[in-house]
């Protein structure tokens, strides 16, 4: 064997040792990121106020349910309101709020400018609409819900029949659940245990004007601060980043209106890992591996930011981020203890959430989540 054949043998070898090497190290593929896209169907008719409440107080407590879920989702809300007189009949009195959407605050926000006026309820108008309108995540494993809560019959609509449209929303992978605002016999009698049956979905009957269990702990003031100061690590960037501030910081003021539970779950909700805001938040978006700040214009960062070197503009998020992981972490722990809190405190006093719209909505994305094989801290 001369002495070149020699060398090329070993370099051979040490490539070839090399792509073994390699192939024995290589990290595993990611696992594919799974999704939840819910839509909440409310009736504003006019005795809904109550329902309506329960929602602004309990939007959150249902978002941290799924922040437990594993793997942990992506989640997308959509909103829509129907039965109420101030809409247009053309539509069957239906109107969609906001689109699936990642931005919890738009939802929160949409929710607020609810209020109730008389009106003529059609279920299977507004389940059609969110089953045709809304652009659904197709991905295997993704669970589609569409919730509708209401007190009427659900057999009102003479144009969609109740069945046709349930059954078309199984077809395309949804699942519906129905809430019933009064009896559970009644619900059974006026359709609504029927269309979820009919779309591979649940029923249940909440009293919807009995309100929600409130239970204030003495935790959450600081979770209240917290909250705050978690808002000072966002990086409001492109054309909606300042006004999608203002509006983080109008979302946390309209928790705190109800009580300082709501503000709680809020605060809760914002360290769970659901709350993204990458469509103007640039520590958010620095998450994605593909998004480059250094091109970002100019003018769609912050005042800040606009004299900074790249490598100071990677700096200044980073730490950022850095700061928030540290408060959402504080945020958890308090978590941990205020639900400890509430828990036993529900327990000493005989209290239960069964009849409530929350309740409802919790029991039944938990249990369909476990179907589609997330799993759920016991």
């Amino acid at each position: 064997m001369t002495k070149n054949t020699i060398i090329i043998a070993a370099v051979l070898l040490a490539v070839f040792s090399g792509v073994l090497q390699a192939k024995s190290i290589a990290p595993a593929p990611d696992k594919p990121v799974r999704h939840v896209d819910l839509a909440i169907c409310l009736d504003t008719s006019g005795s809904m106020s109550g329902l309506i409440q329960s929602a602004k107080q309990k939007l959150w407590a249902v978002v941290n349910e799924l922040a437990t879920a594993k793997p942990k989702p992506v989640l997308r809300v959509a909103l829509y309101h129907y039965g109420n007189d101030g809409l247009n009949a053309e539509n069957g009195w239906v109107k969609r709020l906001c689109p699936l959407t990642g931005d919890l605050d738009m939802v929160y926000e949409n929710l607020f400018k609810l209020t109730t006026n008389g009106g003529t309820e059609l279920v299977a108008r507004v389940m059609r609409a969110a089953t045709e309108e809304l652009k659904w995540d197709r991905s295997k494993g993704t669970l589609r819900i569409i919730f509708i809560a209401g007190n009427e019959p659900a057999t009102q609509d003479t144009v969609h029949k109740l069945r046709d449209t349930c059954k078309a929303a199984a077809s395309a992978g949804i699942i519906v659940n129905t809430i019933h605002c009064g009896s559970e016999a009644r619900g059974r009698q006026t359709g609504w245990a029927d269309a979820a049956a009919w779309a591979d979905g649940q029923y249940a009957a909440i009293d919807h004007d009995r309100g929600t269990v409130v239970i204030s702990t003495p935790h959450d003031k600081k979770l209240a601060e917290l909250s705050a100061k978690v808002n000072t690590t966002y990086i409001g960037y492109g054309s909606l980043g300042k006004a999608n501030l203002a509006r983080q910081s109008k979302q946390d003021a309209n928790a705190s209106s109800l009580n300082v539970a709501a503000a709680a779950q809020r605060s809760s909700a914002k360290a769970s890992g659901l709350y993204n805001n990458a469509g103007w938040d640039l520590v958010d978006a620095a998450k994605d591996e593909k998004f480059d700040v250094t091109k970002v214009k100019n003018e769609d960062l912050p005042e800040v930011m606009r004299k900074m070197t790249d490598e100071q503009k990677k700096a200044y998020i980073a730490d950022q981020a850095a700061r928030r992981v540290k408060i959402q972490k504080e945020i958890q722990e308090l978590t941990k203890k205020r639900d400890a809190y509430v828990k036993a405190e529900m327990a000493r006093k005989g209290l239960s959430e069964k009849a409530s719209f929350d309740a409802a909505l919790r029991k039944m994305v938990r249990t369909q989540a476990e179907k589609q094989n997330f799993k759920f801290e016991k």
